[in-house]
């Protein structure tokens, strides 16, 4: 079979469970006696495992394996969660990553993880990794000495008197031990064909590991069935060995006197008859039938996994749908047909429906991003000697799937910084009146054609002077430019190329690079940061970005003689004032919104439109837009309808120009350009 048909499915699917071990690690560190939460890491560890197993990468399955047991050991109530056992299963969990990493980097996912095995060996055995790394060769040894008696096979009274009842019928009873070879991928259907074989020869009352087990892969490379037959052991061995990738097989007569019993709980067990023995070893003869029909009642997917290159490529057809459907809204308007204009109108209707599956196919909630970052700011804690606690929210706000491949590496840098920079030490903070627990807000949230993302702490902030110093040290600005800057524009400053306020450079930050990274990264995807800050009670960072890269609705508007386009999404609602309506507040001119003082922006005068022809008009065009809480109205010269526009960056020559987010082409060929309207709230 080649596996790499099957090898993105597997990178995908392995990133997911690690993702769920590391979240609901974190959940069990705050609920250590949730089992229900042991029991789903433990679910994904042995997902990852038997999918590993199945591709061939053995390390990765051999270390899954080791970790499985200790959270067996969690659920079972014999292992105590503990800060020092979350520490080793973390690290198992990073081993783990690095090990899928390689894979999906071309590599063959091998990696030398003997001493995270033995810290795990240890906590098997109630051991403390930290204290006892001298009993490392004893906790292997205990291990072996495990394994070995884990493959005792034990009766109860029911399987005794089967085996009894047969061997009066001249039948043997025999333990099979078989060894699959430690390539081997397919481990269950290996099972099924020995099964099949056994069945053949007799009757298996008993298997170690169970059915279930076996048909999940919960096993390594052995097993146990115990066969009452006529055949000899030659001739058993003989059959299976003929069934390919089984390395060795190993028979041993049963011995009744030596069958270790289950104590019966009843306390009047009376004899049990041969019509009723013979009853239960039919019930309890296993077949290959069982196998195959639990198999035939799972659930089949429904999903499938599409590359994003090809919706890229569905998605730049509908753009050059969109812009034809335009064009023939605009030919139906002019010939003004009626069997015409019923087909525009059901073409837009389709079109509209086939524009929302399209993007929403793309469209990733950010929480495949921020679920990572509680794991960091963990260990990020432990790294500084601080007390750090990460909030999320919004988590389940949407992004186009490109937008969110780039967007977690500016983020990693921002949350780093805030850990390393804007908290200070619990004594500092203790010092300045401060809970020692430091803050770390991680929010995500729609505004308009936008998605806004920020990060704010409760630590220090910044320090405006420094940052100043720091700049015209370095050149950056000049003195007289730094006196003049204000307070944003001062904060900025530490986003420029090789900045940096950190005294002392550590593995965390302060080598002089991450911000301008962050800033350059975030342009590129057609967005924008902005920080806020207060000395001494924490700073903001708040990263603007589109919420997609290709079609939105949009109204169209008039403005002198050009037309610009107000995505719908930011819109509240349209109005049309009277001019002695308009009021003025701090030199601005601002209008009465519901009971609401509204800013009121001109587009002629922030676009320097010149006007189509002279009006005096006592009525005005407002459009409301609104930013989170925040609310504009922009005047216009008049309203010319809602319409579905394709987004067309304006190109790096022209990446800078204010509250212009992009263009579109409209039915008739004329450019429209997108306005910004977050730039315009302030």
């Amino acid at each position: 079979m080649d596996v790499n048909h099957y090898l993105e499915v597997f990178i995908d699917e392995s990133k997911e469970h690690l993702q769920v071990l590391n979240q609901n690690l974190l959940t069990l560190e705050k609920n250590p006696k949730d089992l229900e939460v042991v029991n789903e890491i433990f679910r994904a560890a042995h997902t990852l495992k038997g999918m590993s197993a199945t591709m061939g990468y053995n390390d990765l399955a051999n270390l899954t394996h080791i970790m499985e047991n200790v959270l067996d050991g969690i659920r079972n109530e014999q292992i105590s969660v503990t800060s020092v056992l979350l520490d080793v299963v973390f690290l198992a969990v990073d081993n783990l990553e690095t090990m899928v990493d390689s894979i999906e980097s071309g590599g063959d996912g091998k990696k030398d993880v003997t001493d995270v095995i033995a810290k795990l060996q240890l906590l098997e055995k109630g051991l403390d990794p930290e204290k006892d790394e001298a009993l490392q060769e004893i906790a292997a040894t205990v291990a072996d000495e495990k394994t070995a008696a884990d493959h005792q096979l034990e009766y109860d009274q029911y399987e005794k008197t089967v085996i009894e009842q047969s061997r009066e019928q001249g039948h043997e009873c025999f333990e099979i031990k078989v060894n699959l070879m430690p390539d081997c991928l397919l481990k269950t259907a290996r099972v099924f064909m020995v099964f099949e074989v056994l069945e053949k020869s007799g009757d298996i009352i008993k298997s170690l590991p169970s059915v279930e087990q076996l048909e999940e892969e919960q096993f390594e490379s052995q097993f146990i069935a115990t066969l009452i037959t006529k055949e000899s052991e030659a001739d058993l061995v003989n059959k299976i060995m003929k069934i390919s990738e089984i390395e060795s097989v190993q028979i041993q007569a049963v011995d009744l006197t030596q069958l270790k019993r289950v104590e019966d709980t009843s306390t009047n067990e009376e004899t049990i008859s041969s019509e009723s023995a013979e009853k239960d070893k039919s019930s309890a003869a296993m077949s290959k039938k069982e196998i195959t029909n639990k198999k035939q009642s799972k659930t089949v997917s429904k999903t499938i996994r599409v590359n994003i290159d090809r919706l890229d490529i569905l998605m730049n057809l509908f753009e050059e749908l969109v812009i034809d459907k335009g064009r023939l809204e605009q030919i139906s308007q002019d010939i003004n047909h009626p069997d015409l204009h019923e087909t525009v109108e059901r073409m837009s209707r389709i079109s509209s429906d086939l524009q929302n599956i399209i993007l929403n196919m793309r469209m990733v909630p950010v929480e495949t991003v921020f679920n990572r970052f509680p794991r960091m700011v963990r260990q990020l804690a432990k790294d500084l000697n601080k007390q750090l606690e990460l909030h999320i929210s919004g988590a389940e706000t949407e992004l186009d799937r490109t937008v969110i491949d780039e967007i977690g590496d500016p983020i990693v840098h921002l949350l780093r910084n805030a850990s390393d920079h804007g908290i200070e030490s619990p004594e500092v903070r203790r010092a300045n009146g401060k809970s020692e627990t430091g803050t770390i807000n991680l929010k995500a949230y729609h505004s308009g054609n936008h998605v806004f993302i920020e990060i704010d702490d409760d630590g220090a902030g910044i320090n405006r002077h420094k940052v100043i110093d720091k700049a015209v040290s370095k050149g950056i600005v000049s003195q007289n430019e730094a006196d003049l800057m204000t307070d944003e524009e001062a904060f900025e400053l530490i986003m420029a190329p090789g900045f940096s306020t950190a005294d002392t450079i550590s593995d965390v930050s302060g080598r002089g690079v991450g911000l301008d990274v962050v800033k350059s990264t975030i342009q590129s995807l057609g967005g924008s940061i902005s920080i806020a800050s207060s000395e001494g009670k924490g700073s903001k960072f708040s990263i603007q970005l589109p919420l997609t890269l290709s079609i939105i609705s949009a109204l169209l508007v008039e403005v002198g003689a050009e037309k610009y386009a107000i995505p719908l999404s930011s819109i509240i609602e349209t109005a049309i004032i009277k001019t002695s309506d308009i009021m003025t507040a701090h030199n601005q001119p601002v209008i009465d919104f519901r009971g609401s003082v509204v800013p009121l922006v001109s587009l002629q005068d922030v676009f320097h439109v010149e006007e189509a022809t002279q009006s005096d008009s006592e009525f005005v065009s407002i459009v409301i837009v609104r930013k989170a809480e925040k609310m504009a109205a922009l005047a216009v010269e008049s309203f010319i309808g809602q319409q579905e526009i394709v987004l067309k960056s304006l190109g790096n020559y022209l990446a800078e120009v204010f509250a212009i987010s992009g263009a579109t082409i409209l039915g008739d060929g004329q450019v429209a350009l997108i306005v910004d309207c977050n730039a315009l709230i302030k």
